[in-house]
């Protein structure tokens, strides 16, 4: 993902030690979480404004920054201006087009959200601090995403930002979504680990290192301890203040984790997780780091990202960021692709599919599906390789998938393909020549180009019943079949259920 910024260059503080690049940052203290409700709309004069992935939403400026003076629409139109002008730089990375816009005579603000989800604070174009914010949330349930997390394994986590904190104490984002940054952050700083020499001393009645005779003549032979030799010498350990920080910083997490079972199986998943870091730290003692020890480790130049961002991860348990049940996110700033995400998704799905009837699956992720051009003369060449998203391969067939996380297939189930508009039916029309294009890149006697669109549940159940998850066309090809697919990929997180369009492809 690209690196982001804020924007206006306002002041974000830090503690010593750590860089803006890597610590979201709070200037205030957290305050106690309330449960999480599935949100419809935000209420028009919260700090904080909610969006959904792909859904425009006007918001009324004057509720929302206010206004004032003998025109308040007015005055809240320039603050509105002043507002995208100071936070350009955030929403551009952030992927929401926004502009001022007046309805009914009322002055507001047009969002229009791409497929990226998160939340993000909004400099106040009257005070310049991050008094606003905005979160964008899947228009998906959160708890559909939440179990398609846990469906995919974790493949794709979110990504907290160097943002200031979120203004607001309500929060609009489920407790878990930190949880699962800093489960992955813990897992691979704990994998990270390595014994290492230190310097000890002990009392030894076998004495080995440098004796320390001083110590031994005046403080064991007088009292008759002649055989406590004190000694300083190398020896081989574990980072121990470490493994005790890690064990409590699972053990927090577990535990808050526990008071949210009814947000589904990515809560249960996690917890699972936490439990499986106590077991491969069974007998260590769990020690809340004190502030001079992580002074300590701030201090400390440490070069690998893996450890860097597990200490940070432990900074934000002892702060109680974002902790299950007992505070509120604390106002970090995070991110998520839903595009990258929905291809996730559609990769456990395959990948279960194929496990079951013994194929092979290449992943575009990994740049296992790529396919390079030769441009004759290089110079004059655009567009260097093909590579689709995934690609299920078995004797004699082979199923190349594009996941396109975009409603096309709900819109043209429901209105018809009359009835979307041009701009739907022309990106349309480019997924399938995109669909085809792929087709050529195979030689079975069978080839599927198969275009994966989301679909809720609750409609993909109605279409399972009515046998329209999936549309089938053949293509005309003189040596081979060539068959193009549109099917509808449930969000539901249950991998199982949602491969069996792919397993009826493959098995013809």
């Amino acid at each position: 993902m690209p690196d982001s910024r804020t924007a206006g260059g306002g002041r974000i503080r830090r503690p010593r030690g750590v860089r803006a690049a890597e610590q979201p940052q709070a200037d205030a203290a957290p305050r106690r979480w309330a449960a999480h409700k599935t949100l419809t709309r935000a209420r028009v004069g919260q700090p904080t404004q909610v969006l959904q992935d792909c859904v425009e939403r006007f918001v009324p400026a004057a509720a929302w920054l206010g206004g004032g003076g003998r025109d308040p629409e007015a005055a809240a139109e320039r603050r509105a201006d002043a507002l995208l002008a100071a936070n350009a730089g955030v929403l551009r990375d952030m992927r929401i087009e926004a502009s001022v816009q007046r309805r009914v005579g009322r002055a507001g603000i047009l969002f229009r959200p791409s497929t990226r989800i998160g939340a993000v604070p909004l400099r106040s174009p009257v005070s310049g601090r991050p008094d606003h914010g905005l979160v964008i949330e899947p228009r998906i349930s959160w708890r559909s995403t939440g179990d398609m997390l846990c469906g995919t394994g974790f493949r794709i986590v979110p990504e907290l930002l160097p943002f200031a904190e979120m203004p607001q104490s309500e929060r609009r984002v489920p407790p878990w979504v930190l949880s699962s940054v800093v489960i992955e952050r813990l897992e691979r700083m704990l994998d990270g680990l390595r014994r290492r020499f230190v310097t000890a001393e002990a009392d030894l009645s076998a004495p080995k290192g440098q004796i320390r005779w001083d110590d031994y003549a005046r403080t064991r032979l007088p009292i008759g301890r002649a055989l406590e030799v004190p000694c300083r010498y190398p020896d081989l350990r574990d980072d121990a203040e470490i493994r005790s920080a890690i064990v409590w910083a699972a053990r927090r997490h577990r535990d808050a984790l526990a008071t949210q079972l009814d947000a589904g199986a990515v809560v249960r998943e996690l917890i699972s997780r936490f439990e499986l870091i106590l077991q491969r730290l069974s007998g260590v003692q769990p020690r809340m780091p004190t502030p001079g020890l992580r002074r300590a480790w701030q201090s400390q130049p440490v070069t690998a990202d893996v450890f860097r961002q597990g200490l940070m991860a432990i900074d934000w348990t002892v702060d109680e960021r974002g902790l299950a049940g007992l505070t509120d996110l604390a106002g970090l700033a995070w991110r998520l692709d839903m595009e990258v995400f929905f291809e996730a998704w559609v990769e456990a799905i395959s990948e279960h599919a194929a496990r079951r009837h013994n194929a092979v699956l290449t992943r575009g992720r990994r740049s296992e599906t790529r396919v390079p051009l030769g441009w004759k003369p290089a110079s004059l060449g655009s567009q260097q390789s093909l590579m689709p998203d995934l690609v299920i391969q078995r004797a004699g067939v082979a199923i190349v998938i594009d996941a396109k996380y975009k409603r096309h297939a709900s819109q043209i189930e429901s209105l018809g393909w009359q009835g979307v508009d041009e701009r739907v039916r022309e990106d349309h029309r480019n997924d399938i020549l995109q669909a085809l294009a792929y087709s050529t890149l195979f030689d079975a006697p069978r080839v599927v180009s198969c275009l994966a669109y989301p679909a809720a549940p609750e409609h993909w159940s109605l279409l399972q019943q009515a046998g329209r998850t999936i549309a089938r066309t053949r293509v005309p090809a003189r040596s081979r079949e060539v068959e193009l697919v549109l099917m509808s990929v449930p969000l539901s997180g249950r991998p199982a259920d949602a491969c069996q369009d792919i397993e009826r492809i493959l098995q013809g």
